[in-house]
């Protein structure tokens, strides 16, 4: 059998894909810069061609390099789940556990997450990773992340996914808004005038899918980075919003009397989901976690 790339090689590969620097990523894999170089070019000698372009100013993959280093990331999440299977195996439910949550649902269930994540997985050292869909997914992909929570439709790549609850949006607008407060569904309402998040936001993506306001790139609407910024907007008048139920039903909008907050005809859904590999070895935290965030849910909506 032919001599076969050590995931010792591959990781320097992906590490130096990460900085496109050969002193810093030798830095975080905790070796010389001559020993990373080595390993990378017996790794391009084992596969026949080059992976890395350097020069004296720049670092960039060749395409052959780009292609070895997605295959490679799903190879070292692949064995860091090895790893950990023989610990599920004597032990589980127990040591770290690395969940990622994005930000328009973390600010509703982390409380009460943590309360029964103390309760009924006592042996498990929660890390919370709050971050937009694509960045927590792909840190999912790459083993960086053991779980992670996040609204649908995204696109999960063939993950395992499993359904939370599923969650209407709700209309948000100043009560001196009369347009926005007399509406009874998305027909009735001046798009011109709805208020999103960011780029980068599931819940924008969610809110745009059932509006017909014309093609998004050229969208000069306004925009908030986070919900309570997005809340400030709209108490200001500037115009209305699309909030999910989790976040209307929650302490976020409870004392705000300036609001109208209600149910429209043809809103869009999402869909809170708990993601994870399919090679995870934490099928046990997973199905106990799915059925924690299932109650917690329940109990919100």
């Amino acid at each position: 059998m032919a001599a076969l790339p050590s995931l010792r090689q591959l990781s320097y590969l992906v590490t130096l894909s990460e900085t496109l620097h050969f002193t810093e990523a030798a830095r975080r894999s905790f070796v010389t810069q001559s020993t990373l170089s080595g390993g990378i070019m017996e790794l391009e000698r084992l596969l026949g061609g080059v992976l890395v372009e350097r020069d004296r100013q720049n670092v960039r993959l060749t395409p052959l390099g780009e292609q070895v280093v997605a295959r490679a990331r799903v190879l070292l999440a692949d064995a860091q789940d090895l790893m950990r299977l023989s610990r599920e195996m004597s032990e589980p439910l127990t040591g770290d556990l690395h969940l990622g949550i994005i930000p328009t649902i973390a600010p509703f269930i982390l409380a009460p997450l943590l309360t029964a994540v103390r309760d009924e997985l006592p042996k498990i050292k929660l890390h919370l990773h709050e971050a937009q869909s694509e960045k927590i997914v792909e840190k999912l992909e790459h083993g960086n992340l053991d779980m992670v929570i996040l609204a649908l439709p995204f696109e999960t790549r063939g993950l395992k996914v499993q359904e939370i609850a599923k969650e209407s949006l709700y209309l948000v607008c100043n009560k001196n808004d009369s347009h926005a407060a007399n509406a009874t569904s998305l027909s009735d309402l001046d798009l011109s005038r709805l208020m999103l998040l960011e780029e980068g936001h599931c819940l924008r993506d969610h809110a745009l899918s059932a509006c017909p306001i014309g093609e998004r790139k050229n969208d000069n609407r306004l925009k908030a980075s986070s919900l309570p910024t997005l809340i400030e907007m709209v108490l200001s008048n500037l115009g209305f919003t699309l909030l999910p139920e989790i976040a209307v039903k929650t302490s976020l909008l409870k004392s705000q009397n300036d609001l109208i907050i209600k149910p429209i005809e043809n809103a869009p859904e999402r869909t809170l989901a708990l993601v994870t590999r399919k090679s995870t070895p934490l099928q046990s935290e997973f199905d106990v976690l799915l059925q924690v965030l299932q109650k917690i849910s329940a109990n919100l909506t």
